[in-house]
C-alpha cells in the first residue's frame, strides 16, 4: 500500500502517542512509524508493567510499538498511568533526559468505552445515571488530556514547530448542534474539542500548533470482537445471510453507520484509523 507522504518524512522526530494502546491510538503510532518517526507509545496495558485498566483486553503498549518498529520507525512502549500525575511526570523526566523534547504529542486517552454503555442505555437521563460511573468518564475522558498537557507541553515547546492532536468524537460543529449518548459522554467529548482550542492560544507564540481530530467509525479491535470478527473477516459481519440465519451484527451495522465506513475502506485492508476531519484549535 502505498502512503501519500515520505518514508523518512518524520524521521528524527519525536512524538509521544498518549493511550497507544489498541484502536485509533494504535493506528495513529503506527503511521507516525511509517514516516520514520520515534514513537513513544503509552497506556496502562502492558506486558512488562501491567496496569489496571478499565478494559480486560489482550492489547499491550508493547505490541503497538513493535509495529511502529516493523514499519519503519521506532517504537517505544512506557506503562503510564495517564489519570496518575506522578507518572506522567515521570514520564516527561524520562523523555528530557533521553530525548529533550518532543515534536508530536498526539493524546487520544478514552478508555471509558464500557462505562458509557451499549445503545440500550443511551439517552438515559442524568438523574437516572449511575453518578460514579459518570464522573469516571469525565476522569477518563477530560482529566487525562489536562494532566498530559500539563507536564508534556513544556518539552514540545522547546523549540517552534511543535504540534499536539487531540482525539475525540464528533467535530466541533457536531458536538455544537447534537447530543451525544449521556450527559457525561457528551460533556467529556465536546471538552476535548474546547481543550484543543483553548491549547492552540496558549502555544501559538512559541510557534506550536493544537488541532483536534475525530477518526469517526473506527474498525477497531473492540468493535470487531463485539460483532463476533476479527481483522482478518471483517467483512463477514456484513454478510446478509449472517442475518438470515438470525444474526443480527449485520443489521447492527448498518444501524450504528459502520457498514459504509468498511465499505469505503475497502482498499485499505489493514487501515485502522484515517482521520476525517482536522479542525485548527488556533484562531
Amino acid at each position: 500500500m502505498s502512503i501519500p507522504y515520505g518514508r523518512d518524512a518524520l524521521r528524527g522526530r519525536v512524538a509521544v502517542v498518549a493511550g497507544a494502546t489498541r484502536g485509533a491510538g494504535r493506528g495513529i503510532a503506527a503511521g507516525l512509524g511509517e514516516a520514520g518517526a520515534t514513537v513513544i507509545c503509552t497506556g496502562r496495558t502492558s506486558s512488562v508493567r501491567p496496569i489496571p485498566s478499565d478494559y480486560n483486553r489482550s492489547e499491550t503498549i508493547e505490541e503497538t510499538a513493535e509495529l511502529v518498529t516493523k514499519l519503519g520507525g521506532k517504537g517505544i512502549a512506557i506503562a503510564t498511568d495517564h489519570l496518575v500525575a506522578d507518572e506522567v511526570k515521570t514520564l516527561a523526566e524520562r523523555i528530557q533526559k533521553e530525548f529533550g523534547r518532543i515534536d508530536i504529542l498526539v493524546n487520544d486517552i478514552w478508555g471509558a468505552e464500557i462505562l458509557k454503555g451499549g445503545p440500550a442505555e443511551w439517552n438515559t437521563p442524568l438523574w437516572e445515571l449511575d453518578l460514579d460511573q459518570g464522573l469516571r468518564i469525565l476522569r477518563l475522558g477530560i482529566d487525562t488530556h489536562i494532566i498530559t498537557s500539563k507536564f508534556l507541553l513544556p518539552l514540545l515547546i522547546s523549540q517552534p514547530g511543535g504540534l499536539v492532536v487531540e482525539v475525540t468524537d464528533g467535530t466541533t460543529k457536531y458536538n455544537a448542534e447534537h447530543y451525544r449518548i449521556s450527559v457525561y459522554y457528551d460533556l467529556a467529548k465536546v471538552s476535548v474539542n474546547r481543550l484543543a482550542f483553548s491549547q492552540g492560544h496558549e502555544l501559538a507564540p512559541y510557534e506550536a500548533t493544537a488541532v483536534c481530530v475525530t477518526p469517526g467509525w473506527l474498525r477497531s479491535e473492540m468493535m470487531l470482537e463485539n460483532f463476533g470478527v476479527s481483522e482478518n473477516n471483517w467483512r463477514d459481519a456484513l454478510d446478509p445471510a449472517r442475518e438470515q440465519r438470525g444474526e443480527h451484527r449485520a443489521a447492527r451495522l448498518r444501524t450504528f453507520g459502520v457498514a459504509p465506513l468498511c465499505r469505503s475502506r475497502d482498499r485499505i485492508p489493514g487501515d485502522r484509523s484515517q482521520p476525517q476531519t482536522l479542525e485548527s484549535a488556533v484562531s
